[in-house]
């Protein structure tokens, strides 16, 4: 009997633990909101040293040219975000950026363009740059939930094969000549801004809404925090995962649409090292690479302070071999002042 007592203690506690992580994440979002605020300041510091560097720098057209460019990877780091949040990693979204969008360049690009085989009408491209996303998160899912794979591993092995498959279809060449439907989110204006925007705006703000306020958004922290007591407190954990992964992967594929968009082509080598940018991005923002902890309101604050130190930089010509090495720099930082604020190193 003694034994039954014993075996049967700890589900209670796991519960108790699970709810417990729920019912406080109504008291942790202040503090989160006060570290989010922590760069409203940073933001405008930069934005006075980037006037003084460049009077250009507060201009309209600068600013939209800066939100515009980043637009795409700040669609990868809401993706990004969301899967750091449950405690898992997706290396492979640069690579699904650019493989979607070159698949449905493929596909309807006419023959005779680069490697077009012009087998579908353009108004297909849109669906299949989607769909190819998609599918690159349920294998990335099925490999880490369904057969328990490290995260990190299986999505590095498919950012290699994905890559390849790109290079492959393309002969290492840019598809060109894409229809109008792959346009239209790098080139169309809504309210006198470029849509991509606007688009990146509304996903952010829907992001912000759904792991604020609904008890999806609190099933993602509870499974970062801790996954067995999420279970224990009755969160179907296995399927918020297959939704946040596969979620990841088409937000990356529409990142990928928005780029091709606004370059009016879809290179060999698209989305190629801005996996950094989106962690450092991730990182300044907040969010723990330990799972649970970080909004997407921080994460946004992060990317665009990025963006704003590298306009700045290159207004003042500084050489991009250095803007480039400031992403590291900023990651080290980042986890100083993590370590100082929190206590502990983000790992």
């Amino acid at each position: 009997m003694p034994e039954t007592v014993v075996a049967e203690t700890p589900v209670p506690k796991a519960a108790e633990a699970g709810a417990k992580r729920t019912a406080l994440f109504g008291g942790k979002v202040p503090l989160a909101k006060l570290r989010d605020l922590a760069l409203v300041p940073a933001i405008v510091v930069i934005a006075i040293i980037g006037q003084i560097v460049s009077p250009i720098f507060l201009q309209p057209d600068n600013l939209i040219n800066v939100l515009q460019q980043m637009a795409e990877i700040a669609v990868l780091v809401l993706a990004q975000t969301m899967i750091l949040i449950v405690k898992k990693m997706d290396l492979s979204l640069e690579s699904t950026m650019g493989l979607a969008p070159g698949v449905a360049a493929w596909l309807v690009v006419p023959t005779g363009a680069t490697h077009g085989l012009g087998l579908l009408p353009g108004a297909w491209a849109v669906p299949i740059t989607l769909v190819v996303g998609a599918l690159i998160g349920v294998i990335n899912s099925l490999l880490i939930i369904r057969f328990g794979l490290n995260g990190f591993i299986v999505t590095l092995g498919m950012l290699i094969v994905v890559r390849g498959v790109l290079t492959g279809i393309s002969g290492g060449q840019t598809f060109f000549q894409l229809p109008e439907s792959m346009l239209y989110l790098g080139t169309a204006e809504w309210f006198g801004m470029p849509a991509s925007i606007w688009l990146t705006l509304v996903l952010f703000a829907v992001a912000i809404v759904v792991l604020g306020w609904t008890s999806f958004g609190r099933s993602l922290y509870a499974i970062g925090g801790n996954v067995d007591a999420a279970k224990a407190a009755g969160i179907r954990t296995d399927r918020v995962l297959w939704i946040v992964l596969v979620t990841g992967s088409v937000l990356a594929a529409l990142a990928g649409l928005m780029l091709s968009g606004r370059l009016a082509s879809v290179a060999s080598a698209q989305g190629n090292g801005y996996i950094f940018t989106v962690f450092a991005a991730a990182v300044i923002g907040g969010i723990s690479l330990n799972g649970g902890k970080g909004t997407m309101f921080g994460a946004f604050c992060g990317i665009l302070l990025l963006f704003m130190i590298q306009n700045v930089l290159t207004l003042g010509g500084v050489p991009a071999q250095w803007i480039g090495a400031l992403n590291g720099l900023i990651i080290l930082v980042a986890l100083m002042i993590s370590r100082i604020t929190g206590g502990k190193v983000q790992e």
